[in-house]
């Protein structure tokens, strides 16, 4: 059975040749490994609609009585009163809470990063 060939600089390094004046490269990064001052503004994934079904509702309602708002009157109100509640819940919605998929919004990051820059000197 025959023995697996490998690369020479792979015998090179495995034998230690390499320390006679063939040393592997050292890796040196093009600019200091730390955070930036800020991140991009990314606009947030918008959430799922909301009040759906109760705008279909109301627009078919309309459409069976020629857009005639007053035997509606009930599928407006509910309408309107999902809208009331669904922006209610935005407003109290904190800005501070991690979003549905857990991650800081950009804004929130940024003011993070505002409060404990990054320390580029030495004392």
């Amino acid at each position: 059975m025959a023995a697996p060939s490998y690369p020479a600089w792979v015998t090179r390094w495995v034998s230690g040749q390499w320390r006679n004046k063939k040393r592997p490269p050292t890796l040196r990064p093009p600019r200091a490994l730390a955070l930036a001052d800020k991140v991009a503004n990314r606009r947030e994934q918008s959430t799922e609609a909301t009040c759906i079904t109760e705008m279909s509702v109301m627009m078919a309602c309309w459409k069976q009585n020629d857009f005639n708002d007053v035997p509606c009157a009930e599928e407006i109100r509910a309408f309107y009163d999902c809208v009331a509640k669904a922006e209610k819940e935005r407003r109290n919605q904190n800005e501070d809470t991690l979003s549905s998929r857990g991650n800081l919004p950009s804004s929130k990051v940024n003011k993070l990063l505002k409060r404990f820059p990054q320390i580029t000197h030495y004392v």
